[in-house]
């Protein structure tokens, strides 16, 4: 890694790949790890047929397969390896065979579990043969348990199947003459790592084989904290150089994009590859250290989608820390995601985390709350659409003659009914075992019970999407139709009955002169409070999951912003028409807790403020309030300072999560029309980072339509 000082009143440092390593990336945009892969698929279902297997043996089995199938790859400019060569996760069951097993139960999205975080530094600490032999001490102490000796042998067996492909990795790279790969893979992750290149490289193996295993969106947790020690040892014993371990640190990410176009997603880029920096330790201590801002500039220099940076953030966050990673807002990246712990933590514990754990948390792959280790969570089970509870109550209400607090109470039911639909089918959720990610979490193999089981966390999570719309709705109703009087009840629903199709002077009426959240409009942002309470009382009214947790309500929209106006296959959530904002039907909804497209903000501040006024601790699944900034504020010297400090006041307006991206809408549109130019250009879409020319036409042009705050 070359390093370069920066400007007076910069941060401490930038940095540059070396020559080595910018190579490296441009083979893996270019695409030239496909030609290394096998097009055969791995079939494992006939042979658990043959056996009998359960569903938990074949779930082992699956990964036993897809490990030894892979092809040993070690480039000659390699230091951290691993290319996946056989791609396709194959069926355990034939479709009859998994339709019967499945009957009258829900499976979530693709089925395998995912979206949940590891325990990865005790992975580095215990290494796998020290989960080895908890598994086998529990299996001597569970010998009389059929269902625990099954669980254990099928870990085990993954086990056995990740350390024999580290074995044949380091065997090969002995044959290369490539002495240091193979001392590094001889140890980890057999073995607990001694050494930050250790360390790297075992995860970087025990990460890539949850995919090979069919799970998906697999985080990597707490980064900066779990790593530290390596790092820190390795300085100290002068083992490494800053420049050296950077290197390091740039190859494994760059690593962590090889494969990323295998993984499923809504789109290219939501892979859920997401790691957290900073915050507070489980011991209420301040958990920066020195590779918080080497992960910063090393993402700087890197720039790919992968991973995605997420930075907690407080009150006494370091200026040059924010400015720092106001870096990565400069160059188009799309994070860090912020998290405010002051907001965070208090929030998790009212829902009954325990302060430590609370304390540890980090996010899945977009921003919900999650505990590394020790969550089974289901942290998307769909969303409870807000503009739709608002549009019938406000059609029926307004038809029925009724006051505004009568169409409150509309809402109200409405949204417990959405939330209630939601809850009855997740009430039904099976998870199928997992074996290998069992090895990886608390307590699994220290009971002998696989994660599907359930953790010490089990809650599930609904988004409360489109939020402003919703609320400027509600408002443009209140002021303009109910208190005001300047817009006849009758009149209003004609034209959303029409789309405005004969009423556009109404509708410029609706967008121009109704209160709009973003503004620090007491008018309109108390009914977004307001919302957000009656959604949550839809969550507690839910009751118990079935899994011995709580349905928590969060802010966020994931990909409904679109859905929940465009409609999509398979959806239970209710596309909505014409609405109350003046906004018309098809048009697209806010992004999580934005402001709704098109309408007028005072400025980013006034945001904040008025999304300060939710309350986070009723909201706690995440959500971020989601800025897209002009490139033009980043041409003084000054500007990522600015935007440190900006950082500073979310934290001080009592928000909870805030995600920033650079945009410049004439390069968005020259993309669109000559995508060969900008194949390397990246944008936030919601909770996650994608190369904008990959996206759909839909959220690329949903992206061009966001507000954009300028100088």
């Amino acid at each position: 890694m070359k390093t370069i000082e920066s400007s007076p009143g910069g941060n401490a440092r930038l940095t540059e790949l070396s020559p080595r390593l910018a190579a490296m990336k441009q083979r893996i945009r270019a695409g030239e790890q496909r030609r290394l892969r096998d097009t055969q698929t791995v079939e494992v279902q006939p042979e658990c047929d043959a056996e009998g297997l359960s569903w938990m043996r074949r779930a082992a089995r699956l990964t036993s397969r897809m490990c030894a199938a892979q092809t040993v790859v070690i480039e000659p400019d390699e230091r951290i390896v691993f290319t996946r060569t056989v791609c396709k996760v194959a069926p355990l069951f034939t479709e009859e065979k998994l339709r019967a097993l499945t009957a009258g139960v829900t499976l979530h999205e693709l089925g395998p579990i995912s979206n949940i975080c590891a325990d990865w530094g005790m992975i580095l600490t215990q290494g796998l043969m020290g989960r080895k032999q908890v598994a086998l001490a529990t299996r001597a102490r569970q010998s009389s348990n059929p269902e625990a000796v099954e669980f254990l042998d099928a870990a085990i067996e993954t086990m056995d199947a990740v350390m024999d492909l580290a074995r044949r990795y380091a065997a090969t790279a002995r044959q290369l003459g490539r002495q240091d790969v193979a001392a590094v893979l001889e140890r980890v992750p057999a073995q607990p790592a001694t050494t930050f290149r250790e360390a790297l490289q075992s995860l970087r193996l025990c990460h890539a084989v949850l995919w090979l295993s069919g799970h998906y969106h697999c985080g990597l947790g707490r980064f900066d904290q779990y790593m530290w020690p390596y790092l820190q040892a390795d300085l100290e014993a002068g083992r490494l150089d800053e420049s050296a371990a950077e290197e390091l640190l740039a190859e494994f990410f760059i690593s962590l994009n090889k494969d990323s176009d295998l993984y499923p997603g809504i789109q290219q880029g939501d892979n859920g590859q997401s790691l957290m920096l900073g915050g507070m330790r489980r011991d209420g201590s301040n958990g920066v250290n020195p590779l918080t801002a080497m992960v910063l500039r090393v993402a700087r220099a890197v720039a790919l989608i992968d991973p995605k940076i997420n930075l907690r953030v407080d009150r006494h966050t370091d200026l040059d820390l924010l400015a720092l990673a106001a870096e990565l807002t400069r160059i188009g990246l799309g994070f860090p995601q912020y998290a405010n712990d002051e907001v965070v933590i208090p929030g998790l514990v009212a829902a009954g985390y325990a302060e430590e754990d609370a304390r540890d948390y980090t996010v899945a792959a977009c921003w919900e709350f999650i505990i590394p280790g020790r969550g089974m969570e289901v942290v998307n089970i769909g969303a409870a659409s807000l503009p739709a509870a608002v549009d019938k109550a406000i059609r029926a209400g307004l038809a029925a003659g009724e006051s505004f607090e009568k169409i409150l109470e509309r809402i109200g039911t409405d949204l417990k009914a959405q939330v209630k639909v939601l809850a009855e089918a997740s009430r039904k959720l099976f998870l199928p075992p997992a074996p290998y990610y069992s090895v990886l979490m608390d307590g699994c193999l220290e009971q002998g019970r696989d994660l599907s089981r359930g953790l010490k966390y089990n809650n599930f999570g609904i988004h409360g999407a489109a939020s402003s719309n919703a609320a400027d709705a509600l408002a443009a109703v209140q002021t303009l139709v109910l208190d005001q009087k300047l817009i006849p009840a009758d009149r209003l629903l004609r034209a959303l009955d029409t789309n405005f199709a004969e009423d556009e002077a109404l509708r410029q009426q609706l967008r121009n002169d109704g209160p709009k959240v973003g503004n620090h409009d007491d008018r309109v942002d108390a009914l977004l409070v307001k919302l957000f309470d009656l959604f949550a009382d839809a969550c507690a009214a839910a009751g118990d999951n079935g899994r011995g947790g709580r349905f928590r309500a969060g802010s966020g929209s994931a990909m409904y912003y679109v859905w929940l106006a465009r409609g999509h296959a398979g959806m239970r959530e209710p596309v909505v028409g014409a609405t109350a904002d003046g906004r018309r039907a098809g048009e697209f909804f806010s992004s999580s807790l934005a402001p709704s497209p098109g309408v007028a903000v005072s400025g980013p501040l006034s945001a904040l403020q008025s999304y300060g006024k939710l309350n986070y601790r009723r909201v706690c699944n995440g959500g971020p309030l989601t800025m897209e900034l002009s490139d033009s504020l980043f041409r003084g010297q000054e500007s990522t300072r600015k935007v440190g400090m900006f950082v500073r006041a979310f934290v001080q307006s009592g928000c909870q999560q805030l995600q920033l991206n650079t945009l410049n809408v004439d390069t968005l549109r020259d993309a669109q029309r000559h995508p060969e130019r900008h194949k390397n250009l990246v944008v936030r879409v919601w909770g996650w980072s994608g190369y904008f020319c990959e996206l759909d036409e839909v959220y690329q042009n949903h992206v061009i339509g966001r507000h954009i705050y300028g100088e």
